[in-house]
């Protein structure tokens, strides 16, 4: 921790070329210290912690405030903003809305918002009307109505929100969009993706255990258990489409030269966190007679405006291993995630999988083979310092974010579409286009020069 610190105050001092803009360039607020940005989070649970843990290495920001209704959580970031040498900063979390009493802080210039997925929407437009830049965590939304709201507001207040998706980020992903945008695969035809995850311990969870393992949601229960599972129970839905979503709407250049168009979804029948509990809990726990709505599996087929397909599954509970199953197909290969294996036509042997390595390793993203070793140690294997890194210096530019509202707003609409679709047999649902025509004149984000 001491090593990465010293490491990045460094290259805070030095300047990370087009990562890091020169601290002279911050200027979003009158009448405070523009040698720092001075942020908010509000949600200081595992995640806000997380995102709380890289703020404090770097050299460039200050933590100016902190919410949470949970007096536990708000003691845990004070101690590690105290133990970090900054200066202490204010608390709120009186009540559900105190984070409004946040946001009325005029030198706060952006916030992080790490709630659970309900608040997301409220508070993003509380503070894009407070002129606070802000960031908020996956999904953006939950509702068509909220996704509108979000781009609505941020035309209204000209203020921008991020979606920090760090998926995006993630190392391998960010090798394979080189090779996307540098045509190894050639014209792009058709993706997989979804978020495959065994959730079962996270979304009972009673405390009894380090993490996880018993069979209580809702007011019983601990952290996420309080109010994800509520999901399971009360929708039949991809609820959480954005990790596997993301990486393949930017590498088809999804709002930026194409669109999602429509989606047709299916769910298998739910029989996982009932057998779950009986497994755990016994046939006689009262939730063993909960009655889960949430298909096991649920399988959304969404096709873009330049009639490439892309699969999105959200499997989550049952019992398997972890993977976000990406494939990117292209007139001139193949990439798959599972297997690491790749086929590129004219170099692999013809008709075989390769081990997609080598591969990997020659077309390395610019950012990871330049700031790698700094996002040793921040979480999620790396990724997670290159979406903070890149929401804070877009926040220092107040300019528009790599993943902007318009991506938070079509990447998160698959949830309330997938569920009207599966609620009326598979029958395909239309796409809003949230940039209301745009798409078609934006430019695709050159990822191996903007600094993102």
């Amino acid at each position: 921790m001491a090593s990465r610190r010293m490491f990045m105050k460094n290259l805070s001092a030095l300047g990370l070329g087009t990562v890091v803009l020169p601290h002279t360039a911050m200027a979003l607020s009158s009448g405070r210290d523009t040698d720092k940005l001075n942020i908010g989070i509000i949600g200081v649970g595992l995640r806000g912690t997380a995102h709380l843990k890289n703020l404090l290495l770097r050299e460039d920001i200050q933590v100016a405030a902190i919410c949470d209704i949970d007096p536990k959580r708000i003691k845990i970031a004070d101690e590690m903003i105290k133990s970090a040498g900054m200066k202490r900063p204010k608390t709120f979390g009186s009540d559900e809305f105190d984070y409004r009493n946040l946001l009325a802080i005029e030198e706060i210039d952006a916030v992080i918002i790490a709630t659970p997925w309900s608040w997301h929407v409220p508070m993003s437009i509380d503070a894009m009307r407070a002129k606070k830049y802000t960031g908020v965590e996956v999904s953006a939304a939950i509702t068509l109505e909220g996704c509108w709201e979000l781009v609505n507001t941020h035309l209204e207040t000209g203020t921008h929100l991020m979606i920090l998706e760090n998926v995006n980020y993630r190392r391998d992903v960010l090798a394979v969009l080189n090779m996307v945008k540098q045509g190894v695969f050639g014209e792009l035809v058709h993706f997989r993706c979804g978020y495959q995850h065994d959730l079962r311990e996270v979304k009972f969870n009673d405390g009894k255990q380090p993490y996880g393992g018993g069979v209580e949601f809702g007011e019983k229960a601990i952290s996420e258990a309080k109010w994800r599972t509520a999901y399971s129970v009360n929708q039949n839905a991809d609820v959480y489409p954005t990790h596997g979503l993301g990486p393949m709407a930017v590498m088809a250049d999804i709002n930026r030269g194409n669109r999602f168009i429509s989606v047709s979804s299916y769910a298998t029948k739910a029989i996982g966190l009932h057998n779950y509990i009986l497994d755990v809990g016994g046939p006689d726990h009262p939730n063993a007679k909960v009655k889960f709505r949430q298909g096991d599996v649920i399988t959304s087929m969404i096709k873009t405006a330049r009639e490439e397909t892309i699969m999105v599954t959200h499997d989550c509970n049952l019992p398997r291993p972890y993977s976000l199953g990406f494939r990117v197909q292209g007139a001139n290969g193949i990439w798959e995630v599972d297997g690491n294996r790749i086929y590129v036509q004219g170099a692999s042997p013809k008709h075989q999988w390769e081990d997609a390595s080598s591969w990997l390793d020659r077309y390395d993203h610019p950012l990871w083979k330049k700031y790698g070793e700094l996002a040793t140690g921040s979480g999620h294997g790396g990724m997670d310092f290159f979406v903070l890194n890149a929401f804070v210096e877009s926040a220092k530019r107040n300019a528009s974010p790599p993943l902007d509202v318009y991506d938070a707003a079509a990447w998160s609409a698959l949830t309330p579409l997938s569920q009207r679709s599966i609620s009326q047999g598979g029958t395909p649902q239309d796409f809003p286009d949230f940039t209301r025509g745009s798409w078609k004149s934006r430019p695709p984000l050159n990822w191996l020069s903007d600094g993102y």
